[in-house]
């Protein structure tokens, strides 16, 4: 496009799966999928969260499943994207993300993804500064979500946090179905640093944002839409965001039931495509 300077370049959009869309798919299946639907990039959960409702993804402690998910990535030519979930919570080590750091470099990640789970933001802060530190010489960078029912719950919280940490690698993941909860505008996001953002989540929600906290995580982890099948304005917010790779987390259980994780998966892509085509323009990318 004649005239135009470098960074006011469309980006080519890439897409990441995320392993909440699929969870309960063991990583090197996930892999698989991702490849047949057309995904770029696969997001896994690496890091064991602990919950009885999730199966153990940790390739560090399972070296059998690491063997099956490096084969699935050379036999597709998938590549990983980012791996979660480095959580920040009460009484926490950050040592203990240091193997899946290790798994994430070996595998080629980018990034791990973080959030914050504990009111205390002086202690938070601490801790998110040293998981930056420990991802640092894995070239990784760790990008803080912040998410409508943890303690850091808004974009200005989120900001608050990485202006504190001053952490070369740190960076800030927008998710579309928290952005909105959050009542955050859009333009907000041209006041800060452009280096904090390398990717985003993608997903769509009911416009109606829920008062009861139990409603909002339910919706949160079972109920996501399709891109632009609900009422979340995705394209305002995707104008407003310098990424080029849109990881697709869009839990819907009933529809993962229903079609199996390879058509769910497929679908989420195939309308976030579509969606991102009618938008390029506005979005400034090419889809």
């Amino acid at each position: 496009m004649p005239g135009l300077l470098a960074d006011e370049l469309p980006m080519t959009i890439r897409y990441s799966l995320a392993h909440l869309t699929v969870l309960g798919c063991p990583t090197p299946e996930m892999v698989y999928v991702a490849a047949r639907a057309g995904y770029d990039y696969v997001s896994p959960r690496l890091i064991y969260m602990g919950l009885p409702s999730e199966p153990n993804y940790s390739l560090a402690d399972n070296p059998e499943m690491m063997r099956q998910t490096r084969r699935a990535l050379a036999e597709t030519g998938m590549k990983v994207h980012d791996i979660e979930l480095a959580r920040v919570h009460d009484d926490m080590h950050p040592t203990k993300y240091l193997p899946a750091m290790e798994v994430a470099a070996e595998l080629g990640a980018k990034a791990v993804l973080s959030s914050i789970w504990t009111a205390d933001i002086g202690y938070a802060t601490e801790k998110f500064a040293r998981i930056c530190e420990l991802a640092a010489p894995f070239g990784l960078s760790v990008d803080l979500e912040y998410v409508p029912i943890s303690s850091v719950n808004t974009l200005q919280a989120a900001t608050g946090v990485l202006r504190a940490v001053r952490q070369p690698n740190a960076g800030l993941m927008v998710d579309m179905h928290h952005f909105h909860r959050a009542h955050d505008k859009p333009q907000d996001l041209d006041e800060l640093p452009r280096e904090w953002f390398h990717f985003a989540h993608l997903c769509d929600a009911c416009a109606e944002i829920p008062a009861d906290r139990a409603e909002m995580t339910r919706i949160l982890r079972e109920e996501r839409l399709y891109v632009g099948e609900g009422g979340i304005d995705v394209a305002s917010i995707l104008r407003h965001l310098p990424v080029s790779v849109y990881s697709i987390e869009l839990p819907h259980l009933k529809r993962a039931r229903e079609f199996g994780y390879a058509e769910h998966a497929f679908r989420c892509l195939e309308s976030a495509k579509n969606y991102v085509e009618r938008h390029a323009q506005e979005i400034g990318c090419f889809a």
